[in-house]
């Protein structure tokens, strides 16, 4: 007897809550009484419903052209071109290695092989997924690293400890030794190739596995495997240049007698040879996640026998003094940011340049930290930051990067950033343990904080 009521009341109380959480008929009613439709509401669904809304938030109170001044530059010649890839992350590191070689010899101008490195890149990547696959064959489908490996089993994306493993193992060549292909400079049809055949191959190791087969004998099969990778990539982007022949050049004369190189004796003898992993320290500003602290991404590298991502979580203020350590002894930096917000077409990155609040007649009010808590914003390209502008106490003001975009993109290839910008946006930077306070080197004999592979602010990062 005491059932019914009980059971009525829940029912009563189920259905009150799914009209209060549903988009029932009467809360649609309000949200439509809601809109005015005043003569300015009316322009304004005309204006939006038919025009880009970017075209309609230009701040033209910010339309000036902006101050291309800055008291402190590193010297560069030349723009490169990453095209339609996802190499910024390679771009990046070999600018910064680049500007280093054309000081050192005066030179005219100077560019890397970026296919040469490209190509072993994704060759390591391949293994990298293959054995991960071996190493995790007890586990089922659905286990989350399992399920993250044939999710992700190749990309051309990266950071900077690719950079750093990659050349430490292979070397580099000069542009002249190896040259960019068509998929080199347009990546996403033969990565959707190759992303496929690696999918294929690591099923077929989980059957070996599956079917009583030893580690040994897997890794044997992913030797052959190997082998089609390997064709993929002779295809696509040709084979690596094992030497050549190279010599520095002034207005276009040998200034040495050139000289045959391998691209490991190359990094050695004519690039310096400096321990890149050794050397260089990445900081992250990511106000979501304790300062000061250490973190490692597991899984995370670009070669099997690589280094996981790992880095230094730090206020923002104190990475701008190691960024301006740097700068002030004309040395660039390797740095990453959500580079597509608030960037117009000039090239200037800056808070002010559109206004969404007013068109919208709202606000758009998350901080940092919550932009990345809510996953609004993430690192999405790397350049080379090269020049910042003080004012008259040592502040920064606005910072200037040379992009992988081309020459005619942004001020003659570069970006301007405003301090404010610099502030939301900056995210990773890697800067030489030379220009860290002893504070900051203390810091990392810390035990690091280990963060899974799929963690969102990491997954697809550069």
């Amino acid at each position: 007897m005491k059932k019914f009521p009980l059971i009525l009341g829940a029912t009563l109380f189920c259905s009150a809550l799914q009209a209060q959480e549903a988009l029932t008929q009467d809360v649609l009613k309000e949200l439509s009484g809601s809109f005015e439709n005043t003569v300015a509401d009316k322009a304004l669904k005309n204006a939006v419903s038919g025009n880009a809304i970017k075209k309609l938030v230009v701040n033209q109170e910010n339309a000036n052209t902006p101050d291309t001044y800055f008291s402190i530059s590193v010297n560069s010649k030349g723009i490169t071109d990453q095209q339609n890839s996802g190499r910024c992350w390679m771009f990046t590191g070999l600018n910064v290695l680049r500007a280093k070689m054309i000081s050192k010899y005066n030179l005219d101008e100077m560019q890397f092989s970026h296919v040469y490195l490209f190509f072993y890149d994704q060759l390591e990547k391949s293994n990298l997924f293959l054995q991960g696959v071996i190493d995790t064959r007890d586990r089922g489908m659905d286990d989350k690293t399992v399920e993250w490996l044939f999710r992700n089993p190749l990309s051309d994306g990266g950071q900077f400890t690719g950079v750093s493993d990659l050349i430490g193992k292979y070397g580099v060549v000069p542009k002249e030794a190896m040259a960019e292909t068509y998929h080199s400079n347009n990546t996403t049809e033969i990565a959707s190739l190759m992303k496929r055949k690696l999918r294929e191959f690591g099923l077929q190791l989980r059957d070996m596995a599956a079917q009583g087969k030893s580690k040994e004998d897997l890794e044997k099969e992913k030797v052959q495997q190997m082998k089609t990778i390997y064709r993929m990539l002779v295809l696509a982007y040709g084979e690596p240049v094992q030497s050549f022949t190279w010599a520095p050049k002034k207005n276009g004369k040998y200034t040495e007698t050139p000289k045959t190189y391998t691209p490991q004796s190359f990094y050695k003898e004519v690039c310096g040879g400096e321990d890149l992993n050794k050397n260089y320290v990445m900081l992250m500003n990511d106000p979501s996640r304790p300062f000061n602290k250490v973190y490692e991404i597991e899984f995370d590298r670009h070669a099997y026998d690589g280094h996981n991502w790992l880095y230094l979580n730090l206020p923002i203020e104190d990475i701008k003094e190691m960024a301006i350590a740097s700068l002030k002894d004309s040395t660039m930096l390797y740095f990453s940011c959500d580079v597509g917000k608030f960037l117009d077409g000039r090239g200037l990155l800056d808070l002010k340049n559109y206004d969404y609040g007013s068109l919208f007649n709202t606000t758009f009010g998350m901080d940092k930290k919550q932009r990345v808590q809510s996953f609004d914003s993430g690192s999405s390209h790397a350049m080379t930051l090269m020049a910042v502008d003080l004012d008259k106490d040592g502040k920064s003001t606005k910072w200037k990067v040379e992009n992988s975009w081309g020459a005619e993109h942004g001020f003659s290839g570069h970006l301007i950033m405003t301090d404010e910008w610099f502030n939301e946006y900056m995210f990773r930077l890697v800067v030489n343990k030379k220009y860290c306070p002893k504070r900051i080197l203390d810091m990392l004999k810390q035990e690091p904080t280990k963060l899974p592979a799929w963690d969102p602010m990491f997954s697809n990062e550069i």
